[in-house]
């Protein structure tokens, strides 16, 4: 894959808006924003292994579908999980870019969202943007997730999600 930087020059969407404000909020933005673009676009799932609860995770997969009748457990393990997330990051790694993909990545997410009781907390990680290819194609990132996470052993790790869902959901009347 061409395109990608390694941190030259940080834009301001590469920038944690709770270091200094809030210590849970941060260390789940640079988990659930940092840490999985870094690791994605390196197609190497070692940089976020240990983000999880392995025996509770579970991940529910949207389809890009605003009912939520049309949804699945899709990833009942995180090893169903991580086996789509490698393939994923292959995919994009073999694709050739006329742009900087990882600072796109960044561009078109927002997690700003963060709700925090207790031990608990849902990140609402929103994707709105798009990379262009080198061929000229664009792939449009549209779509959302919410990380169900856990402070477990001294830190957070996502022990669940439901994601791949539209953004925005479609709006009950």
């Amino acid at each position: 894959m061409k395109m990608v930087s390694d941190m030259q020059g940080v834009s301001d969407s590469q920038t944690n808006p709770f270091s200094n404000v809030d210590p849970d909020r941060a260390e789940i933005w640079d988990m659930l924003v940092v840490r999985d673009i870094n690791a994605f676009v390196a197609a190497d799932w070692s940089q976020v292994a240990d983000d999880f609860d392995v025996s509770a995770f579970f991940g529910v997969d949207g389809g890009r579908a605003a009912n939520p009748d049309d949804w699945t457990l899709g990833f009942p393990d995180l090893e169903t999980y991580k086996t789509e997330w490698l393939r994923q990051a292959a995919d994009f790694a073999e694709t050739e870019f006329a742009e900087d993909a990882r600072a796109a990545i960044f561009d078109a997410t927002d997690l700003s969202a963060i709700e925090v009781k207790g031990g608990r907390a849902i990140a609402h990680k929103k994707f709105d943007g798009s990379i262009t290819k080198a061929d000229g194609s664009v792939d449009r990132l549209l779509w959302q997730t919410l990380y169900f996470c856990v402070r477990k052993e001294g830190r957070w790790k996502i022990c669940g999600f439901a994601g791949y869902l539209p953004n925005p959901l479609a709006v009950a009347s």
